[in-house]
């Protein structure tokens, strides 16, 4: 019988006992597959449950592991995907309602690799509507509904990957895969305490997903452990000629190493200090752990550029050209989010002279960030100066910066995911404690480009000195209080 033991193991955990046969790779399926279409609709955290499709390649693979092709540790574990992502035969709908009903007959480039690796794809979870790319002001902006934490499902899950971090999190799929521009990976996995990592942008193909920002945008795992993030993007990491942006730099990946070198981790100037005192203390108490294994530097200051306008300039121009349409011919009045059925005309009238000169600062921001990270494995700062807001009502007033960045950071807080998205360094988030409303915190990781496998193996070593990851939010006996209207 399969019991919350199974549905909240890490990736790790279940790919062990299924290698040994212990675990049925169906009834682990069907597990999760109840479990999306009781709970997910209730989170707002899931667009389509694949179930035909999940029992195939279930099927599949529990016959190909009894035969002794085992094809490593993703074979047989189910998993969801962004609804910015196509998988054949089933809607792709970028969480808005004029895409409701679209379906595309190919796979994104990821879903293949992932199919390849042995993993079996439950659902296509749910999203902001058009990634948040026309700039919405509420948790509303998804026609399935605000994303819900499963930690207190009176707040938002974050966005714009809400879904991935709302059903990881509740333990409706084994892992998940997000997408980010301006904060959409790390955001939910702050608020719904779980691993998620963006990539260095071209490490992972975005062919077969929505374009946001073609400059911006980035692919990651969302997992209950940097570990996991670290199997799963061994699985998806690498070129593809559909996407131009992705190179030919393998990442591989077996687990944290056994005696962990002596880590330089730098703690960014203004990135605590006025954060939410609960967030402030979690993220002190952090820093002790990391003592313990590390060599830290304080007050590291980033670079000086004007990150978030550049973000802004550059999403917003790019963002208005991949939805021309949708902006020519009104359909943006169907959008959820009221912000979102205006916003696209004011992007649309952003010059190319700001583009531009967004792009002229860009580069040396990058040079400069490049040398600052060069000295360090990695520097940190809490995820977010917050736990997650509410999912009523709009974000003015709830002490977050402008929802377009994707960050949720308190106010004269230095927030390090913008900075990371404009010169598109990777990054990891871990949960580490608790604040308001019983809502997780988390920290980030940053480091230089692909330099991925140091940044696991750093957030690996955290968590294996602290159990924050192994927590699980009270989403069941949540699901008896409250009516299914909810």
């Amino acid at each position: 019988m399969i019991n919350n033991d199974i549905v909240f193991a890490t990736v790790r955990e279940l790919g062990n006992k299924i290698k040994t046969r212990q675990l049925s790779p169906v009834e682990l399926t069907e597990a999760y597959l109840a479990r999306l279409e009781t709970i997910g609709p209730r989170l707002g955290a899931v667009v389509t449950v694949t179930r035909r499709l999940a029992l195939e390649q279930a099927a599949a693979a529990e016959k190909e592991i009894k035969e002794g092709h085992y094809r490593g540790p993703l074979h047989g574990i189910p998993y969801g995907i962004k609804d910015a992502f196509s998988a054949k035969g089933y809607p792709t709908t970028w969480g808005t309602a004029p895409y409701k009903d679209r379906v595309f007959d190919y796979d994104a480039t990821i879903v293949t690799m992932l199919r390849d690796a042995g993993a079996i794809l439950v659902a296509k979870l749910a999203m902001v509507e058009l990634v948040g790319g026309l700039g919405y002001d509420g948790a509303d902006a998804s026609f399935t509904g605000p994303g819900r934490t499963p930690w207190n499902p009176e707040f938002w899950s974050g966005g714009s990957s809400s879904g991935p971090g709302a059903a990881t999190s509740a333990g409706l799929v084994a892992f998940s895969i997000g997408g980010e521009t301006g904060g959409s990976i790390l955001s939910p996995s702050n608020n719904c305490g779980l691993a998620g990592m963006r990539t260095t942008y071209g490490r992972v193909s975005r062919a077969g997903g929505v374009t946001l920002s073609w400059s911006l945008d980035k692919v990651g795992p969302m997992c209950r452990s940097a570990d996991d993030c670290g199997l799963v993007l061994a699985a998806i990491a690498g070129y593809d000629p559909e996407d131009p942006a992705t190179v030919h730099k393998p990442f591989v990946y077996s687990g944290p190493p056994p005696a962990p070198k002596r880590y330089r981790i730098g703690i960014v100037k203004g990135s605590y200090e006025n954060a939410q005192p609960e967030v402030r203390a979690n993220f002190e108490q952090s820093l002790k752990v990391l003592e313990g294994f590390a060599e830290l530097t304080h007050d590291v200051e980033l670079p000086d550029y004007p990150y978030a306008a550049i973000l802004a300039t550059v999403m917003g121009a790019e963002a208005a050209a991949a939805f021309q349409d949708l902006i020519e011919t009104g359909q943006m009045r169907q959008m959820a989010n009221q912000q979102d059925r205006v916003n696209g005309y004011a992007r649309s009238m952003i010059s190319a002279v700001d583009y531009i000169n967004a792009w002229r600062v860009r580069k040396p921001a990058r040079i400069a960030m490049d040398k600052l990270l060069a000295r360090y494995d990695a520097v940190i700062g809490p995820t977010s100066g917050s736990v997650a807001g509410s999912a009523h009502g709009t974000f003015a007033g709830r002490g977050d910066s402008s929802p377009k960045t994707g960050e949720l950071a308190a106010p004269r807080t230095v927030a390090l995911t913008g900075p990371g998205n404009v010169v598109g360094v990777p990054a990891i988030s871990v949960p580490n404690g608790f604040g308001q409303n019983h809502l997780p915190s988390g920290m980030q990781f940053m480091g230089p480009a692909w330099s991925e496998k140091t940044l696991i193996d750093i957030a690996a070593q955290y968590q294996k000195r602290t159990d924050w990851h192994k927590q699980r939010p009270p989403i069941d006996e949540w699901m008896k209080s409250v009516p299914k209207s909810t």
